[in-house]
């Protein structure tokens, strides 16, 4: 079936990827943007999954800065090569996954940095959760399980959504891969730093009255 150059381009518009591979995934999906949207994730994960091995110790630290200053983000992302890390693509790609930091506030970068003993009490609780709910004994751990999956969506940036698609169904991971198609390199999240003023601290008190009332011990 012919493939008209608007469909081309706005698939090209959703994804980022280049417009023959968009023109051949709108081919095989017959037209049907969203089956050639599902198409091109499934072949950015293959081609992500094959060079995930190679060693991307290349990269640049990207950084965001918000809210007047009150909030900034380090975050490392490494490539294979330092010509990868100078493309529009992947620079673009860096200040996406800043900005969606400092706006998702992950606590980890993948599921696999999740230490034991926090997935084990979460599980607990999950488990107490559904005890208390009166779900049948037999399906507690199955419930721990998916909702451990949430957990993860919640907590870990690769599974989070990436908070620039309206849709809310592509993942940063996904956001990734879709590079990794792209320019043909392993690229690798490291670590971030999200920071926050007054994080952490205890806040001065604004109630002057009380304040007052308390240092004449009434």
């Amino acid at each position: 079936m012919e493939i008209k150059a608007t469909a081309v381009k706005e698939l090209r518009e959703k994804t980022g990827v280049g417009m023959m591979d968009c023109k051949n995934a709108l081919t095989e999906a017959r037209g049907d943007m969203e089956e050639a949207i599902v198409i091109l994730r499934k072949k950015g994960l293959a081609s992500a999954q094959k060079k995930a091995a190679r060693i991307a110790a290349e990269g640049m630290i990207g950084h965001y800065i918000h809210a007047g200053g009150k909030l900034g983000v380090l975050v490392e992302v490494n490539s294979e090569t330092d010509f990868a890390a100078r493309s529009d693509d992947f620079q673009s790609l860096v200040k996406d996954i800043a900005m969606h930091i400092a706006a998702a506030s992950p606590l980890y970068v993948r599921r696999e940095d999740v230490p034991a003993e926090v997935i084990e009490k979460e599980k607990e609780i999950y488990k107490d959760q559904a005890r208390a709910s009166g779900k049948p004994v037999n399906i507690i751990d199955k419930i721990a399980e998916g909702k451990l999956e949430s957990y993860y969506e919640m907590s870990c940036l690769y599974d989070q959504k990436f908070v620039k698609d309206p849709s809310g169904k592509t993942t940063v991971r996904e956001l990734i891969n879709g590079i990794v198609g792209k320019i043909g390199e392993n690229i690798q999240v490291r670590r971030f730093a999200r920071f926050k003023t007054g994080e952490g601290l205890e806040k001065r008190s604004t109630d002057l009255a009380g304040d007052v009332a308390a240092a004449l011990g009434e």
